[in-house]
This record gives C-alpha cells, sequence and structure tokens, in this order.
C-alpha cells in the first residue's frame, strides 16, 4: 500500500476523462493552461472553505490560462454520495463554480481513475502515494506535468504563489 506506480503517460493532456453527464473530454484541451485538480466531496468539512476558495482563485485567474478540474469522489467516508451530475449542481448552485466538475471517480485502490494513477505516480504526498483524504489537490504546469502536491489541510488561497508563479503572474 502507497507504493507508487509507474505510468507511461508524460503528461495529464494524454488523458481522456469523463464530464459530470459521462461524455469523454479529452484533458488536451488545456494545454497552454495551469491546471489545479482537486477530488471533491460535497458533505467534507472542508467542503465550504475549499469550495469557496477554489471559486475565488477561479474567478482570479481564468482569463490568465488557469483551469480548475474538480473529480467528485464518495471513497471518504462516503461524503459525496449522490450522483455525478448532484455533485456538480451543488458545486455550481452553492459555490458558483464555473470550472468543469467531472464524473466521480475513485482516486485510490485497484479501481483508481488512470488520470489520478498518473497524478499520484508523479507526486507523492506525505503518506505516498496513496491520497489520504478529500481535497487533495495537484497543481499542474501548462505541458501537463505536475509541479507540485497540495494535501486536504492546505487551502486553496495559501497556494495562490505557486499558482501565479506557475502563471508567470508577478
Amino acid at each position: 500500500m502507497g507504493a507508487s506506480q509507474s505510468v507511461a503517460e508524460k503528461s495529464i493532456h494524454e488523458f481522456t476523462v469523463k464530464d459530470f453527464k459521462g461524455k469523454d473530454v479529452n484533458l488536451n484541451v488545456y494545454k497552454g493552461k495551469v491546471l489545479l485538480v482537486v477530488n471533491v466531496a460535497s458533505k467534507c468539512g472542508f467542503t465550504d472553505s475549499n469550495y469557496s476558495q477554489l471559486t475565488d482563485l477561479y474567478n482570479r485567474y481564468k482569463d490568465r490560462d488557469f483551469e480548475i478540474l474538480a473529480f467528485p469522489c464518495n471513497q471518504f467516508l462516503k461524503q459525496e454520495p449522490g450522483t455525478s451530475q448532484d455533485a456538480q449542481e451543488f458545486a455550481c448552485t452553492r459555490y458558483k463554480a464555473e470550472y468543469p466538475i467531472f464524473q466521480k471517480v475513485r482516486v485510490n485502490g485497484p479501481d483508481t481513475a488512470p488520470v489520478y494513477k498518473f497524478l499520484k505516480a508523479t507526486s507523492n504526498g506525505f503518506l505516498g502515494s496513496r491520497i489520504k483524504w478529500n481535497f487533495t489537490k495537484f497543481l499542474v504546469d501548462k505541458e501537463g506535468v505536475v509541479i507540485n502536491r497540495f494535501g486536504p489541510t492546505t487551502s486553496p488561497l495559501a497556494i495562490e504563489d505557486d499558482i501565479k508563479k506557475a502563471l508567470g503572474v508577478a
């Protein structure tokens, strides 16, 4: 448990994921953008602060080649119990999220989504590659390579300087 898996892919842009309706989205559409990839949940103690701050960051930097990719996950105490569409409606209605909310995924275990296998293999966290809770964040550069990984207790606003640096914003 916790051992890194090797992956053939060199960039997040090589993956196709599903949107909240189940439609394929090729992540190469985000080439040239700095990405913040987050596993989200609607019923977590971190939900309010994270979603509020994610929306704030997105509104500040969306016109500067920044995108947030949110992946609902129900693996941690079943804190994202509804459908992918429920998760999307929650984020967009309650937190005015304008960034994409994708289909629910698994971030650990044998059924880990391929994009999360890549994220974990290219950036180890405090407990090895395993994701320990909701709102783990991966900062990805414009070429699709993981720059850094942040744990659930790191607030989105706490990584604003890292985002600005990746964007080349003074």
